[in-house]
């Protein structure tokens, strides 16, 4: 225990402490975690990710990222959310190969050009090494970022009123709990409101499944099929990826807004320990546990990962510091990952209730860009930053279906996203007056990760 009451090595609490502790983190990154493939299954209708390959890989990724960053960072890496709309334009995509292919036939190609985002991520890590991070964030200042992640909600703003209008009563119980815990409550309940959410809206969908209630189209709330047939243990699904320049050029982009996130919540949590891993163990370490941990989830079939802002509140509200019940927590999820039964029961959560968290989330995706900007105090009366901006949005909500061409016989699709990022990108390095200056304001840095209320507030301006 150090002189501020927080422990750094928590074996002198006991095992079953550290038991307890760990399943604490394990829940508080749960709702989140699930959440994305519950979400790509609705885009690739009923074909998408599976729960137990995520809870796998959120585990793999998390000890993964440990050994990279030498046992020294106490987080967790769960799913990103930074990826939905991704896995949203590849299950549409129907020009090239994928015209005439299933849902299910797709989703091993999104999972293709999230190996290639992950990867992308040791060209970042080995700049940082070489020329230093000051440097490298001068090409990837808040006023591309933070209008890139505006983009990524506000493209999947339409999903989530879709999924509300197939029963709106429930949706509005998801969206109001998440509300009510996420502003109103204390302790560990405000660092769980997503999981809050999805409980408390699921346990009314049963009473109001009881009462006879249907969905908008006439089909039962709840449909327990599949619960019924599931094993109570089971090896996780996994399914090797594959590789198109479609679907990479749709997904890799999309790593530009996770380093940003990364960088936040490596920042946040070197604030809340009071210890400054962006030195020790080094950004380019973690950058490269983040990234592989993504490109070794979904070369079998998994999502995206990233450090868990969900967690750093946990660090606060514990003062465990200590990366080993991280790595309990870890276990945790691996643990449930071989229960396809538990997997059964969460996959047969309503749309409305997905819908009504996301309708919360992708906007605070959307919001998390703008606080980017403010924060980081980008000036909007220069003309520069205007334009930047400008087209940056767009590009990433403008091209709906995206832009398609052919090189040498193979139809390509860039996406909105993957535009507003390259135009992004070129223009801050072409035109003149970038005076963007990373660690100037380490509120503005901190400020860069996905999540609701997920460090605290008194310790942002620490480096």
């Amino acid at each position: 225990m150090n002189e501020n009451g927080n422990i750094r090595d928590a074996r002198s609490l006991g095992m079953p402490k550290m038991l307890l502790l760990g399943l604490q983190h394990m829940f508080a990154m749960f709702g989140a975690t699930i959440l994305v493939p519950i979400l790509v299954n609705g885009y690739f209708h009923g074909e998408g990710l599976s729960i137990q390959v995520t809870l796998l890989f959120a585990g793999l990724g998390t000890l993964f990222f440990h050994l990279c960053s030498r046992f020294k960072v106490p987080a967790f890496l769960g799913s990103s959310f930074a990826f939905l709309g991704g896995f949203a334009t590849v299950a549409e995509l129907k020009t090239g190969i994928f015209a005439d292919m299933t849902y299910g036939e797709k989703l091993p190609y999104a999972c293709g050009g999230i190996v290639v985002a992950g990867l992308s991520y040791l060209i970042l890590a080995l700049l940082i090494k070489v020329v230093g991070v000051h440097k490298v964030m001068r090409f990837l200042p808040p006023v591309v970022t933070g209008p890139i992640i505006m983009c990524i909600g506000l493209s999947l703003a339409p999903s989530a009123v879709s999924n509300c209008e197939t029963c709106w009563p429930l949706a509005l119980i998801a969206l109001c709990t998440v509300v009510i815990f996420n502003i109103w409550g204390k302790g560990m309940w405000k660092i769980i409101p997503i999981l809050m959410g999805v409980v408390i809206s699921y346990i009314c969908a049963i009473i109001f499944n009881a009462m006879g209630m249907t969905a908008a189209d006439g089909s039962p709330l709840l449909d327990f099929a599949s619960v019924a047939s599931a094993k109570f243990v089971g090896l996780p699904p996994l399914q090797i990826c594959k590789f198109d320049l479609t679907a990479i050029l749709v997904m890799a982009p999309i790593a530009l807004a996770t380093m940003m996130e990364h960088i936040g919540d490596v920042s946040a949590i070197s604030a809340t320990v009071g210890e400054n891993f962006l030195e020790d163990p080094g950004l380019h370490r973690t950058i490269i546990g983040d990234g592989l941990a993504t490109a070794m989830s979904a070369f079998f079939g998994g999502p995206a990962n990233t450090t868990y802002g969900e967690n750093t509140g946990v660090l606060e509200l514990s003062h465990v510091h200590d990366p080993r019940v991280i790595r309990i927590a870890a276990y945790f999820a691996i643990f449930f990952s071989f229960i396809p039964k538990m997997a059964g029961i969460i996959g047969t959560l309503p749309s409305a209730i997905i819908g009504g968290i996301s309708f919360v989330l992708y906007g605070m995706i959307s919001a998390i860009g703008v606080r980017n900007v403010v924060e980081n105090q980008v000036d909007f009366k220069k003309s520069r930053n205007l334009i930047i901006a400008a087209v940056i949005l767009v590009c990433g909500l403008g091209f709906a279906n995206g832009l398609t061409f052919t090189i040498g016989g193979a139809n390509i699709t860039l996406t909105g996203l993957a535009l507003a990022a390259i135009f992004g990108i070129l223009m801050n390095a072409i035109l003149p007056g970038n005076d963007y200056e990373f660690g100037k304001n380490p509120i503005g840095d901190i400020h860069r990760g996905i999540g609701i209320n997920t460090y605290p507030e008194k310790k942002e301006g620490k480096e």
